[in-house]
């Protein structure tokens, strides 16, 4: 039996991709091994949205390179959004690496590996969604699911739109067909998977037309479906619907992730997100009176180009005016293609760090005091394992996306009521409520 190891960089959608890419070779009858060295078949799901990442994907396939050397029968294969953005320079900059692929063509890693070809073959069309090959996943309970490709924004930092396409729907009773399957298998909880999950539907064919509402309630009635989560929305794009769905479904997790990026309308501009400062608030607003308890994630982009002292203190004021339960917070990394890569007044690495530990130390003080509102609540979490930090412990995450550190029997996938004692930034703690675990 051959072997394979696959690395993984990124997003969310690139996690699918990998339990796709890992069911399709299970398929093909590949064992999956823990070491590179035991490997026949070495692969790397990559990630261009930072230059970091890059950077991590060429120290990793320095031991490609190694190993294929000791054995020049392994097969390296590179495939996800840095191969689709470098196309055929994948072998000009590394010359051992046999199969380079988009994300779009997945499928064609199986072509490659049943093929009698013995020249390095690379895969750029946009074709088909990874949704369709079989999946190997993580947790039993747990699923992705794919409901669109592509994205027709064009926010001029962005990678994603050549690496990914133009904006493709999978048909809602296809979908929910998956779910079905999914939820018949054992799977709680389905992550809905899209690059902008609020434009979902608009490009189907007339007659087949649906909303992402309307997606979520058909997700919410399959029977088995606990929790429904999805990333991620635009702010453009995100209507009063949807934010009713997590008032009114009952699976809808209280959490949405909305991109902020700058809280300066400038910049905004700049950035080409085609929303403002006050379309985001009342966004934010309407959540907040909806769902009152909703946890707000966000993302935020510091040293823009161009971006002034001005500019970045209303992006601190956004950020004390929302008060985030969390946020992924990034200094600009211009990617090669992009519009924002060439803009003037490029902002200096020293005031990208000094913007980067404010915002950061501002949205920890907002995230702890946001957490203390759990403690003193039961509140069921879903479990998923042991604590990393103490084995002997277990660990869950409750509806608001809060990993919940907690003593408890329960097993993993079920629902447990929990007891918060306390709570950080990142992290709830706390015992099991006896009598509290919850039933199917």
């Amino acid at each position: 039996m051959k072997t394979y190891h696959l690395t993984t960089f990124g997003c969310q959608m690139n996690e699918h991709d990998s339990e796709r890419m890992k069911g399709m070779l299970d398929s093909l009858g590949y064992a999956e091994v823990g070491e590179r060295a035991g490997a026949d078949l070495i692969l790397f799901n990559t990630c261009s949205i930072r230059e970091k990442a890059d950077n991590r994907l060429v120290g990793h396939l320095g031991e490609a390179k190694r190993l294929k050397a000791e054995d020049p029968t392994r097969v390296v294969g590179v495939g996800g959004c840095w191969s689709q953005s470098v196309k055929e320079g994948v072998f000009e900059q590394f010359p051992f690496v046999d199969v380079a692929f988009g994300p779009g063509q997945v499928h064609r890693l199986a072509e490659f590996l049943t093929s009698d070809s013995l020249s390095a073959q690379g895969y750029f069309e946009f074709e088909g969604f990874t949704g369709h090959l079989p999946m190997k996943r993580e947790r039993d309970f747990q699923a992705w699911v794919q409901i669109s490709v592509g994205c027709n924004c064009a926010c001029s930092y962005c990678i994603v739109p050549s690496t990914r396409g133009r904006e493709v729907s999978r048909p809602l009773a296809e979908l929910r067909a998956e779910v079905e399957r999914l939820a018949a298998d054992g799977v709680r909880e389905v992550t809905l998977l899209g690059q902008n999950v609020c434009s979902y539907g608009r490009d189907l064919p007339r007659g087949a037309k649906s909303t992402f509402a309307e997606l979520l309630a058909e997700v919410d009635a399959v029977e088995g479906i606990r929790r429904i989560r999805y990333t991620s929305p635009h702010p453009k794009d995100i209507r009063e619907d949807v934010i009713a769905a997590h008032a009114e479904l009952d699976s809808v997790c209280e959490h949405i992730h909305l991109p902020l990026q700058s809280g300066s309308s400038r910049v905004l501009k700049a950035m080409r997100r085609t929303y403002g400062r006050e379309r985001y608030l009342d966004r934010v607003a309407m959540i907040r009176e909806r769902v009152p308890d909703c946890a707000l994630s966000t993302d935020i982009i510091a040293g823009f180009p161009g971006e002034t002292d001005a500019d970045f203190e209303e992006t601190m004021e956004v950020v004390e005016e929302v008060r985030f339960d969390s946020a992924f917070t990034f200094a600009f990394s211009p990617r090669r293609g992009t519009e924002a890569a060439t803009l003037p007044e490029q902002v200096p690495p020293e005031v990208k760090r000094e913007r980067m530990e404010r915002l950061v130390e501002t949205v920890q003080r907002h995230a702890t005091e946001r957490a203390q509102r759990f403690v003193g609540r039961t509140m069921e979490v879903l479990v998923e394992g042991p604590s990393r930090t103490d084995p002997a412990r277990l660990r869950g995450r409750i509806s608001h996306n809060k990993t919940v550190n907690f003593a408890g029997v329960a097993e993993p996938g079920e629902l447990a009521g929990v007891e918060i004692a306390s709570a950080t930034s990142t992290t709830l703690a706390g015992e099991e409520a006896l009598l509290a675990r919850l039933a199917g």
